[in-house]
C-alpha cells in the first residue's frame, strides 16, 4: 500500500469533530476564552479552522463543498457548534476526496494580492497542520480561562487509531 494523506486527513476530520463536540459540552462563557489575544477567543478559532478548510478545498477543487446553511457562521452561542460540526463534516469529506486528485502545482492569486503557485499535497498538508495548530490553541484558551480544555493526548493519531479500528 503507497502511503498517502487519507489517514492524516481522516484523523483531522475526526478530531475536529471531537473538538466541536467538547465544546459543546462547555458553557456558553468558553466560547469567549482566549489566551493571549482577546480577539482569538475560541468562538473565532473553530470558526477559522472550519472556513479556512473551506477555502483550501476550493483552492485543491476550484469549488467549494456543498454545505448544509447558507454560510459558515459566526459563533456566538453553543448551538451554532451544531451546523459548524456539519459543515466541518463536509468539507473535511471533500479534502479526503481531494487526495484522488493529480498532485498539481496550482497558480492562484493569496490574500495579500501576490500569485503564487502551490502543489495539491502542500494546500492538504497544510489543511492538516492549520487544524491541529489551531485545536492546540483552543485547548489553551479553554485553560487560560478555567474551563476543562480539550484534552490533546485524546485527539492524537493512536487514539484515532485505537477508535477506528
Amino acid at each position: 500500500m503507497t502511503i498517502a494523506l487519507n489517514r492524516l486527513l481522516a484523523h483531522m476530520s475526526w478530531a475536529n469533530q471531537k473538538t466541536i463536540a467538547h465544546l459543546q459540552t462547555l458553557p456558553e462563557q468558553s466560547l469567549s476564552a482566549f489566551a493571549t489575544n482577546p480577539k482569538w477567543q475560541v468562538s473565532e478559532i473553530i470558526h477559522h479552522i472550519v472556513d479556512s478548510a473551506d477555502a483550501y478545498a476550493f483552492r485543491i477543487t476550484g469549488k467549494h463543498p456543498q454545505l448544509p446553511g447558507d454560510s459558515i457562521p459566526e459563533i456566538g452561542v453553543i448551538a451554532d457548534l451544531a451546523l459548524i460540526a456539519k459543515q466541518a463534516a463536509a468539507i473535511d469529506a471533500a479534502l479526503l476526496e481531494a487526495v484522488s486528485l493529480d498532485d498539481e502545482q496550482l497558480e492562484f492569486t493569496n490574500y495579500s494580492g501576490k500569485l503564487v503557485k502551490r502543489w495539491r499535497s502542500t494546500i492538504l498538508s497544510q489543511a492538516i497542520h492549520h487544524a491541529t495548530e489551531h485545536r492546540a490553541q483552543i485547548a489553551s484558551a479553554l485553560e487560560a480561562k478555567g474551563f476543562t480544555p480539550v484534552d490533546l493526548d485524546e485527539l492524537d493519531l493512536w487514539a484515532f487509531e485505537i477508535e477506528k479500528n
